[in-house]
């Protein structure tokens, strides 16, 4: 790849460098909307087959009937392995905290009031989930940071696709400068429009015909000091959760749909009459009465079907999902073996290969929603909100969505008790969401205990 940072670095971003950046990108935005179609099911491979050709043999007498079905079934494993993940990992939304040091204060840090409206606002909970989905359907996700009318800050998440970013570091969470590009329909039709971000600036570049050369139409100041669009990667690859398993998905599509067509075929079958001659009168009386009439011994009546090999397909069809779960590190949660008789560890050996992928993309998150909050803490900063460097006391929280064994987690809450700090002992509780809501709650129920408590000594 080019090195565009040295080149931007030397002669500022200019139209010729815009245009070279999105024909760089032009392989994977191709790539991450491919997917994303295949994940909606709007663009899946085995919708656009066509009949099987077979040498002609017709005849006055003899009519194919094995090309007249041609199933197309789609088993959207795609979605299946993404939401699945999605749900698991951001189905308990994410808790944001923050160090709070040696401090005794009961005062709550401006930082975090203002953390807790600005996740309001944002709606943080629903935009997270989405976030991660995109990256794991694409391979990264992208999301910007910007002020609204009313002087808030704000996030809004960006299709991955318009998305290209620099990093001197290969690391999309840290952009040394990121750029968007989109199309847009005007009265005059549509315009092609890409948008430039560096630490100071934002750059609006416009081109009327697609691949043709862009100009710069206008330029604002960067409300913060550092660049607004940012990635999220899904893992160090950039690869989306089921890009290893896209030929076993079509060949499972497959499979499936050739054995629905055998069934369908089924009743197609040829009929052969054995020692009995028709006509086409003959043929309109049996069509009318469905009576046939034997007078020879060795007459038959019968129909030429094809044996079905069902075991053999059921055990094909089983081998691919069995495989095509193993290798995106997904689970069946539908399957017989998830019940009440598996918990605990045996519950966590089942999910390993989902939660190891989770792992992965939580770090790659921890990092993102941390340059978020250094963006945010650079805006908020110049409020008297909180310092520059007040991002680095930021931290998150991850709990997975999986049913809870509130017993087993009491007990072992409790061997905890005087082993650790209480507020180590109630963030393993999934039970607890907001840690330091429920210590503030306990002390007001010991005081109140405590007031009574001298009520009735007087």
């Amino acid at each position: 790849m080019k090195d565009f940072i040295g080149a931007i670095k030397k002669n500022g971003i200019t139209p010729i460098l815009i245009k070279e950046m999105i024909e760089v990108h032009q392989n994977e935005h191709n790539r991450m909307i491919a997917q994303y179609e295949r994940y909606k099911a709007d663009a899946v491979p085995i919708q656009s087959r066509k009949t099987i050709e077979y040498e002609d043999f017709e005849t006055g007498a003899i009519k194919r009937i094995d090309n007249k079905v041609n199933n197309m079934l789609n088993n959207s494993f795609d979605s299946d392995i993404v939401d699945t993940k999605v749900g698991y990992m951001f189905g308990i939304p994410i808790t944001y905290d923050m160090d709070r040091g040696e401090s005794k204060s009961n005062v709550q840090p401006p930082l975090l009031t203002e953390m807790e409206t600005f996740n309001i606002r944002n709606a943080v909970e629903d935009k997270d989930s989405e976030w991660g989905k995109k990256a794991a359907i694409c391979g990264y996700g992208a999301r910007l940071a910007y002020i609204d009318t009313g002087g808030n800050e704000r996030i809004t998440n960006i299709n991955p696709w318009e998305v290209f970013i620099l990093s001197g570091t290969s690391d999309i969470t840290e952009p040394t400068y990121a750029m968007r590009y989109f199309i847009t329909s005007t009265e005059e039709g549509e315009v092609y429009k890409a948008e430039f971000y560096d630490e100071t600036k934002t750059y609006y570049f416009q081109s009327d015909n697609k691949g043709g050369s862009y100009t710069l139409i206008d330029e604002q100041e960067n409300l913060f000091d550092f660049v607004p669009l940012f990635g999220l990667p899904n893992n160090e690859e950039l690869k989306g959760d089921v890009e290893k398993v896209y030929s076993l998905i079509d060949a499972y599509d497959r499979t499936l749909s050739d054995a629905s067509n055998e069934i369908e075929q089924y009743r197609l079958a040829y009929l052969i009459l054995r020692g009995v001659g028709m006509d086409e009168k003959d043929i309109e009386n049996l069509n009318k009465s469905g009576v046939f009439e034997l007078l020879g011994d060795n007459d038959e009546v019968k129909y030429l079907t094809k044996d079905i090999n069902d075991q053999m397909i059921e055990n094909h069809l089983d081998r691919l999902e069995e495989n095509i779960l193993r290798f995106s590190q997904s689970v069946n949660f539908g399957d017989g073996t998830f019940g009440t008789s598996v918990t605990g560890i045996a519950l966590r050996y089942k999910l390993m290969a989902l939660e190891t992928k989770c792992m992965t993309m939580e770090r790659k998150m921890s990092a993102a929603l941390r340059y978020q909050f250094k963006v945010l803490c650079s805006s908020w900063s110049k409020r008297g909100k909180c310092s520059n460097e007040d991002y680095l006391k930021v931290f998150f929280t991850f709990k997975r969505n999986i049913p809870v064994d509130l017993l087993s987690e009491a007990q072992a809450n409790q061997a905890l008790l005087g082993l650790v700090s209480e507020r180590t002992r109630l963030s393993a509780l999934t039970i607890v969401d907001d840690v330091q809501y429920e210590l503030d709650e306990m002390k007001k129920e010991k005081d109140a205990y405590s007031e009574s408590l001298g009520g009735l000594g007087d």
